[in-house]
């Protein structure tokens, strides 16, 4: 394992780095004052203004893996992906935001041409934004497949019966296409031979947008959290994605990357929440002296530098190996990673809130939004309990087998 950045990604380290002080950081009051008003559900007008600036800039579709046309590995894509998740907005600036990174992933891998020249292309340019409907109310979903959503084929259509939520990104009023899962074949003896995927153009009869679902009280427009009703929706049999009954398949395809990539955001967050809160802790005085000569207030940023260096070693660890072994050789390191990366996010940002004393809840450092955000991603592709219980399968299964070869080593 060689960690070292190449040139190539020093070099892109340093122009993001650049463009984030230049463009992003200045624009976060007007990005939030956007958010908050009464047009909070239209477009953020400085993202729009930005974008063509990091495409000139050479900073856009970063996250594109090389084995469908972009230039970047796993691992030199991690410390880029850092950088922008630094600010919450920033990654939609560069087209590198979810869900749009695993949606666009998932057309170039699965689609057909077709679909990459109708779905897949708008997408690239940053034209079009997407949502991927998994997840349903009625169903505990972290198994998948409990889903209940029913894709009937009549002749060359499916007709699409069901509801989803959270379906992120669906408010956004440039989301024109939805990713679907459910189930096309309920009666197969295979549970996860039931499920296929569909797209879904938004605009489709029979679509009905209930909600939207806030977070901690944060609604997130544009982008929205929305619980949508699908009612005898139909669409071409052309758009079912790979084949009847690969769902799964597409699922396991599409959340390795997916995960890795919130994985490598909430470093970048981890980072922000600690520098606020050594800024704060020596800008402070309390009991006669600064809160950074407070022991506990030392130790907790030691230790806070401790567990974001240890998560970022994990990250970039897991990025290597799926880009060595593939994705799903790698599924016990991005388990891993998806389990502590939350975690340390959400310790690191409670330790500045706390040194931020009544301001840190409040919206004026820009903390309460990171930790409602990073404890929703405890639950997002996977909670951590599916993570946790997938670890400890694989570690006994390999356990096992060194304990086994050690024993036939011993009889012979």
């Amino acid at each position: 394992m060689n960690f070292d950045y190449s040139p190539q990604v020093q070099d892109l380290r340093s122009r993001l780095s650049a463009f984030m002080a230049e463009h992003i950081y200045p624009n976060e009051r007007k990005w939030h004052e956007h958010t908050r008003s009464a047009k909070r559900w239209e477009v953020v007008p400085i993202i729009e203004e930005l974008k063509p600036r990091a495409r000139a800039a050479g900073l856009w579709n970063l996250w594109r893996p090389k084995s469908h046309g972009g230039t970047l590995t796993n691992l030199e894509y991690a410390p880029l992906c850092e950088i922008m998740g630094r600010v919450e907005w920033a990654p939609e600036v560069f087209n590198c935001s979810a869900p749009d990174t695993g949606n666009m992933e998932t057309l170039l891998k699965y689609g057909t041409p077709e679909q990459v020249r109708q779905w897949g292309e708008p997408l690239l340019e940053g034209k079009i934004r997407s949502a991927f409907l998994m997840t349903e109310p009625d169903v505990a979903s972290s198994d998948a497949t409990n889903i209940q959503t029913y894709m009937r084929r009549e002749d060359n259509e499916y007709v699409v019966n069901g509801r989803k939520w959270w379906s992120s990104g669906a408010g956004d009023p440039r989301c024109k296409i939805y990713i679907v899962m459910g189930k096309t074949d309920p009666d197969n003896p295979s549970r996860h031979s039931q499920q296929s995927m569909v797209l879904v153009p938004a605009e489709t009869p029979g679509i009905k947008i209930l909600r939207h679902l806030p977070v901690f009280g944060y609604d997130d427009a544009p982008h929205g959290h929305m619980e949508i009703e699908l009612k005898n929706v139909r669409v071409p049999a052309a758009n079912v994605l790979l084949g009847e009954g690969r769902g799964f398949e597409i699922a396991q395809g599409r959340l390795g990357p997916g995960r890795i990539h919130h994985c490598m955001r909430l470093i970048g967050q981890a980072e922000r929440a600690l520098e606020k809160m050594c800024k704060r802790a020596t800008q402070r005085v309390a009991f006669g002296r600064p809160v950074a000569d407070q022991g506990v207030t030392r130790e907790r940023i030691a230790q806070a530098r401790i567990m974001i260096d240890s998560a970022r070693f994990l990250v970039l660890h897991a990025a290597w190996k799926m880009d060595t072994v593939g994705n799903k050789a790698a599924k016990k390191e991005i388990a891993m990673i998806k389990v502590l990366a939350p975690n340390v996010a959400l310790q690191v940002i409670d330790w500045a809130m706390q040194v931020h004393g009544g301001g840190g809840v409040s919206d004026d450092f820009g903390l309460a939004y990171a930790y409602a955000h990073a404890r929703t991603l405890r639950f997002a592709d996977g909670p951590d309990e599916v993570h946790r219980n997938q670890i400890a399968k694989i570690e006994l299964g390999e356990q096992t087998s060194v304990v086994e070869a050690l024993a036939k080593a011993r009889q012979q």
